[in-house]
């Protein structure tokens, strides 16, 4: 029960785009038509999921053992970037059909700093492994509802009426910042969850 407390606060309640704002730019920009806001929220499931789960590993098994904590930030944005470098290598020799959908997405998620904060906030809110590899797809997953939500909304404002001031990246900005409004209205809901599983 304590995993769906989990998933809801990462999905609705802490946001990684909504209420942590990291990862805003690939946001913005890949939320303009719905197939490249779906390719990149799946691009990032998969990538942050297993950075987490590489980067908890360097945290615990190199950086504590050896007191280098200090270094956590470098070296977690080097194995993400290797990280990604060594996917897109695989699926282009193994799984060129998969390679060709994510195209560009990959090279990406290198510089999101989603990936990165959520490697972060797994260790300094000290979750065990299995709640870091939880909270990690259940974090990409709140990026990618977010991403959709956006491109659904920005398909609908392209036939609509925008004020010619407000077209593009500025209506974009206020519709996310909306979404951002809209999604605070979760707030205590994880600790309402977490009294009932108490009694």
């Amino acid at each position: 029960m304590e995993y769906i407390v989990l998933i809801i606060s990462a999905v609705l309640i802490k946001n990684i785009l909504l209420a942590e704002y990291l990862g805003n730019c690939p946001f913005l920009g890949t939320s303009k038509r719905m197939d490249t806001a779906v390719g990149m929220g799946l691009s990032v499931i998969f990538v942050l999921t297993i950075a987490t789960v590489v980067t908890y590993w360097v945290q615990y098994n190199l950086l504590n053992p050896l007191h280098l904590g200090y270094l956590q930030t470098i070296t977690f944005i080097l194995v993400i970037a290797a990280l990604v470098q060594f996917v897109e290598m695989f699926l282009k020799k193994f799984a060129p059909p998969l390679y060709q959908a994510l195209g560009i997405f990959l090279p990406l998620i290198t510089t999101n700093c989603a990936v990165l904060g959520t490697a972060i906030l797994c260790i300094r809110r000290e979750l065990t492994f299995p709640e870091a590899v939880v909270f990690a797809v259940a974090s990409a997953s709140g990026f990618t509802l977010a991403l959709i939500l956006l491109a659904g909304i920005r398909e609908r404002l392209e036939i609509s009426d925008v004020p010619k001031a407000l077209r593009g990246t500025a209506i974009g900005l206020i519709m996310a910042g909306l979404m951002s409004l809209a999604f605070f209205g979760f707030v205590g809901v994880d600790g309402a969850l977490k009294a009932l599983l108490q009694h």
